[in-house]
């Protein structure tokens, strides 16, 4: 593959030198870690801490039962205090305080444990699913949550415990009370939370890639929501333990059962604090303060799982062989593809879109446009004016209530067949987006999962597209594409915060490139970079469109960038395509009014407002170039 150029935008942008061959051991990429690593947060001393003192108690009433298999049997020496032939003293009726408190730690952790898992799935049920899903899937778990929310939960449950019979009221009916009781608050912010989530960049992305409903909501979406899970979780469960202590003191929790909570009901009854027998109701008490310590830190080591940048570096040894097949491929050169200019690619015939609301918007009205085979369109316009529904529509992304009232979309294959993307089901549409058309988003630098790595989700993309390829094949294919853009392959396991926002940016070019599509869909693929980066990046997508002979449709704000770039342009207003032409003739000969109107809207530092220019050949090489003000500015730095 031919070597990239040097790019002005610095070593910011990790961009290789032209015609220099990779290091086989600098272009390693670290070494991917495994799924459930990935999934772990990094050790430290409050981990370390929380984790010993869970995991003690847990093998506490685990183990301990075993040893003192009789927890009811009577001594003849009554409320003693801890000797070395009882540990922890006795009862006031002889009986061992450690047996029971081996027994009841058990008996609390079960319903901690179960009343844990059963709110957290409840809330993640109603909250995760119905919040992605929407409608009236949505509206129905929100109300049933909040007639479940404003229900009071402990009044409530001690009027079912009083309710069940005492010899019924076993753990596991005390435990699923709490459960049914405890989970409506969480499965309100887990919503909220997903309402936000699945309108982000990146799940739409995912969408376009054709990841399946299930797969987005376990990949994209539940990643960010695991400490909130996890916090719901911990919360269930030391709530379900200090709950069951409460009703156990009030005389309606577990009878018949074993619990720290009965523990500290039969000490009560027993007059211990009055006996000042402390062994009797300081250790059941201490348990609980000490699990819910644990758990706790625990809870605050796991943000590093959604936030990244908590997360200890750690120096990781570089491998060979992804990058010297990198090398290899790199050393074999290939031609370009001989798609001629003038094939089309993609024609638009009289396309409508409206928003079916009160008062209908036509946002796009009457657009026919043609698009050949390795073609630079521009769509230009103002803020609202309908390029990006437009482009939505093209790729079938657009969402109720907007709906495409009439026209077509038709795709040229290279093998000859027309598709019509308006015809398209859903697993046919999956199939295609991203293998023949993608698209990079608006806001590309916020595209990409904060807590998923780069290499996770550009394999996303060739896991679901071209699941016959082993993971040796689809990382070297990553670091092929990354290559590509002038990003290092080492950088394959970092993640987004860990990249400047051009290389964000140059890494949703290579997702979008993954599957060698014959058309790439570009809205404003480089807002909020500054000028120079911006240059480096509209210079490599001239240079890969040369190369690899795709067409793009490239939308901005930006017109005298386009008469630099583009080789035809579309200036649209209000829906409209109110000019369509070849960039020099909109250039020297603007028809419309509103295409001068854009035009003179551009400052220049050398004359008046909208008095561009020329500086010589265009970056594609036909006609003249355009220099906006910025442009201007830097060649007037000394």
């Amino acid at each position: 593959m031919t070597q990239l150029s040097p790019l002005p935008g610095g070593a910011e942008e990790s961009a290789p030198l032209t015609g220099s061959t990779p290091d086989p051991i600098a272009a390693a990429p670290r070494r991917a870690k495994s799924g459930l690593r990935a999934l772990l947060p990094s050790w430290s001393a409050r981990l370390g801490v929380g984790l010993f003192l869970v995991l003690g108690i847990a093998l506490f009433g685990i183990v301990g039962p075993a040893f003192f298999p009789n927890p009811n049997a009577i001594n003849p020496i009554g409320q003693q205090p801890p000797s070395g032939e009882y540990w922890l003293g006795t009862t006031q009726t002889g009986q061992d305080v450690l047996a029971q408190l081996t027994h009841s730690t058990r008996g609390s952790l079960q319903i901690g444990l179960l009343v844990g898992v059963l709110a957290t799935l409840l809330s993640a049920v109603f909250g995760i699913i119905g919040g992605y899903v929407g409608g009236i899937v949505d509206e129905g778990f929100s109300l049933f949550s909040n007639v479940m929310l404003v229900i009071p939960g402990l009044p409530l449950v001690i009027v079912i415990a009083g309710f069940v019979p005492a010899e019924d009221r076993g753990w596991w009916t005390v435990a699923l009370v709490l459960a049914v009781t405890g989970w409506a608050a969480a499965a309100r912010v887990l919503r909220a939370q997903t309402l936000s989530l699945r309108n982000r960049d990146y799940v739409a992305a995912a969408r376009v890639a054709g990841e399946r409903r299930w797969r987005i909501v376990s990949v994209e979406i539940l990643p960010n929501l695991l400490p909130l899970l996890a916090s719901q979780f911990v919360f269930a469960v030391i709530a379900a333990i200090l709950a069951e202590a409460g009703l156990s003191f009030l005389g309606l929790g577990a009878s018949n059962s074993h619990t720290l909570g009965t523990m500290l009901y039969y000490a009560q009854n027993g007059f211990a604090l009055q006996y000042e027998a402390w062994w009797w109701f300081v250790p059941p008490g201490l348990l609980i303060a000490l699990f819910g310590c644990g758990l706790a830190l625990i809870n605050f080591s796991i943000d590093e799982i959604i936030n990244p940048k908590l997360r200890i570096a750690r120096k990781v040894k570089a491998v060979g062989d992804v990058a010297e097949s990198v090398v290899k491929r790199d050393a074999e050169p290939e031609e370009a593809p001989a798609d001629a200019h003038g094939e089309p690619v993609l024609t638009v015939r009289g396309l409508n879109v409206v928003y079916q609301t009160d008062r209908p918007v036509h946002a796009v009205k009457d657009v026919s446009l043609t698009l050949t085979r390795g073609e630079i369109l521009g769509l230009a316009g103002e803020s609202g004016c309908g390029k990006t529904t437009l482009a939505y529509a093209i790729n079938r992304l657009h969402r109720p209530p907007a709906e495409v009232t009439d026209g077509t979309v038709t795709f040229h294959d290279r093998s000859g067949q027309d598709i019509d993307l308006l015809s398209l089901q859903n697993e046919e549409l999956r199939v295609f987006r991203w293998s023949k058309l993608s698209m990079v988003f608006q806001g590309a630098m916020n595209s990409l999962n904060p807590v998923i790595s780069i290499h996770e989700q550009l394999d996303d993309v060739l896991t679901t597209h071209r699941p016959e390829m082993s993971k040796e094949a689809r990382r070297a294919r990553c670091a092929e594409v990354l290559t590509l853009v002038g990003v290092d392959p080492q950088r394959l396991d970092s993640f987004p915060h860990e990249l400047s926002g051009g290389m964000r940016q140059r890494v949703m070019i290579a997702m979008a490139m993954l599957l060698d599509p014959q058309v790439m869909i570009m809205d404003e693929p480089t807002t909020a970079l500054d000028v120079v980066v911006q240059r480096g990046i509209l210079r490599e997508i001239i240079r890969l469109r040369d190369e690899l002979g795709f067409a793009v449709v490239f939308i901005t704000h930006d017109l005298p960038l386009l008469l630099e770039l583009t080789d035809r342009i579309a200036v649209m207003r209000a829906g409209e395509i109110v000019e369509y032409g070849p960039a020099e003739e909109i250039y020297e000969r603007p028809r419309h009014a509103y295409t001068r109107q854009l035009l003179e809207s551009f400052p220049s530092l050398t004359g008046e407002r909208g008095s561009f220019i020329r500086s010589g050949a265009s970056a594609h090489g036909d006609g003249p170039a355009v220099a906006s003000g910025n442009d201007a500015n830097e060649r007037a730095q000394p």
